[in-house]
C-alpha cells in the first residue's frame, strides 16, 4: 500500500472537489485538465535529485526508503506528476512535495485529505474562479 501526492498546473483554480475529480482523471490517464508549466520540470528535477525515481536506482538499493521513498514510478506529463510513496515516509514526502510545489509555482494535491493547496498568487498561473467572468 502506498500514499499518493500530486502536483499540477491548471488553467483555473479548482475547489477541493474539482481537484479530487481531476486527480482521478489523471490516474486514469486523462491529462486534458492540466496545462504545461515549466515548474513541473523544475519540481521533478529538484525532487529526483534528492530522491531518485524507483526505476533509476540499483536493484540492491530498492528498500532504502531514505534514498528512494517511492513505491512505483511517477506518472507525469508536462502539466502534472503523481507520486506514490511508502507509508513510513508519507509525512516526510508530503511536506517535501508541498514545499517544492510552492517553490516552483504549482498546485499540490493530497488525495488522502482531498485538499488542494495553491502557491501564493504571485507565483501561480491559475486564475481564481471569480476572475473567469
Amino acid at each position: 500500500m502506498s500514499c499518493d501526492y500530486s502536483v499540477w498546473n491548471t488553467a483555473v483554480r479548482l475547489s477541493d472537489e474539482e481537484a479530487s475529480a481531476l486527480h482521478i482523471r489523471l490516474c486514469d490517464g486523462d491529462t486534458s485538465g492540466v496545462v504545461p508549466h515549466p515548474g513541473i520540470a523544475a519540481f521533478y528535477a529538484e525532487l529526483t535529485a534528492q530522491h531518485p525515481e524507483i526505476d533509476a536506482i540499483p536493484e540492491d538499493e530498492v528498500g532504502d526508503f531514505d534514498l528512494c521513498p517511492w513505491s512505483i514510478a511517477f506518472d507525469r506529463s508536462d502539466g502534472h506528476i503523481i507520486m506514490c510513496c511508502v507509508w513510513p515516509k508519507a509525512d516526510y514526502v508530503g511536506t517535501l512535495v508541498s514545499q517544492l510545489a510552492k517553490k516552483h509555482g504549482i498546485a499540490f494535491y493530497d488525495p488522502q485529505s482531498e485538499k488542494i493547496v495553491y502557491p501564493d498568487a504571485a507565483k501561480s498561473t491559475a486564475k481564481p474562479w471569480w476572475r473567469l467572468w
